[in-house]
């Protein structure tokens, strides 16, 4: 298969990857995961064909890579549980991450027959049942992403969220102050934006109500914020100065009051009050640094 050869469709992928289930006897039960299980989010070329395979004999299928092959001529592949650097998290389990020069990727993922119970407990609710051999699957499974969608915060994670917002704040001044724009730029992208985030999908549920999801990383949060402020949220992202950053910090802090305030409001949940005394503490440490 060459690099410039025509990708194939998912109707050929979903063939490909039953079709070998089907024939191995090994392979008992098999599920579709993320997003192409779910039906709100727009079917695309990128899309992982997120899969895992119930097996009666992993040790059959991890001790060589070659029937993988049956799937296309891959480029490149991770097997996230056979790595050191990066200890495994999947228990029991083994995945392969593969990319095929057709450009179709499947994120392919083993797991013993007898963990189908311990799968579904920690399962998202994302889960579409393709082959179930031996009936081992109990009761109608129907994909949902409820377990995403926009919740409606409690006083306490509001009051939680304003309070990591502010404090983590002051960690992004201090970097920039001691000129270690990597700290301060980990701080606001980790901890700071994130909670500006949470912020803004929590105001967004109450104008759209707390019923679907905005996505993975709020990827379609852009779809319910008016043209400015996404611009405006856009803007913070560039954090490539000293300057730059200031700005972004600055401009953070601005879209979470707004946003803040407004979910308080409309929830009747108390604003707190240290917004002014960190916003004077931030503004004091810039014009002590730019305006002495």
């Amino acid at each position: 298969m060459r690099g410039d050869e025509k990708m194939r469709s998912e109707r050929e992928m979903m063939k490909l990857i039953l079709d070998f289930a089907e024939r191995d006897e090994r392979i008992r039960l098999v599920t579709l995961e993320g997003s192409r299980a779910n039906k709100n989010i727009p079917k695309d070329s990128f899309q992982d064909y997120d899969v895992s395979y119930f097996v009666t004999d992993m040790n059959s299928f991890i001790e060589s890579d070659d029937w993988l092959d049956v799937f296309g001529r891959r480029i490149f592949m991770q097997k996230p549980e056979a790595m050191e650097l990066f200890p495994p998290e999947l228990g029991n389990w083994f995945s392969y991450l593969m990319l095929f020069e057709d450009k179709n990727r499947i994120d392919l993922t083993l797991i013993p027959v007898q963990e189908v119970d311990e799968y579904f407990k920690k399962s998202d609710g994302l889960v579409d049942v393709l082959l179930d051999k031996d009936s081992l699957v109990k009761g109608e499974v129907t994909p949902t992403d409820e377990k995403y969608w926009i919740k409606k915060p409690t006083a306490k994670e509001f009051d939680d969220c304003c309070n990591e917002f502010w404090w983590v704040s002051t960690y992004v001044v201090k970097g920039l102050a001691r000129k270690e724009i990597l700290f301060a730029n980990d701080h606001l992208n980790e901890i700071v934006r994130p909670n500006l985030l949470r912020m803004m999908s929590w105001h967004i549920g109450i104008k759209k109500g707390f019923n679907f999801s905005l996505g993975k990383n709020y990827k379609f949060i852009e779809r319910y914020l008016s043209k400015e402020d996404w611009k405006t949220l856009l803007s913070t992202y560039d954090v490539s100065s000293y300057h730059k950053t200031w700005q972004a910090l600055f401009t953070c802090l601005e879209l979470f009051r707004k946003y803040s305030k407004a979910v308080g409001n409309q929830l009747d949940y108390t604003y707190p009050d240290y917004d002014q005394a960190i916003s004077n503490y931030t503004k004091d440490i810039y014009q002590s640094l730019y305006e002495s």
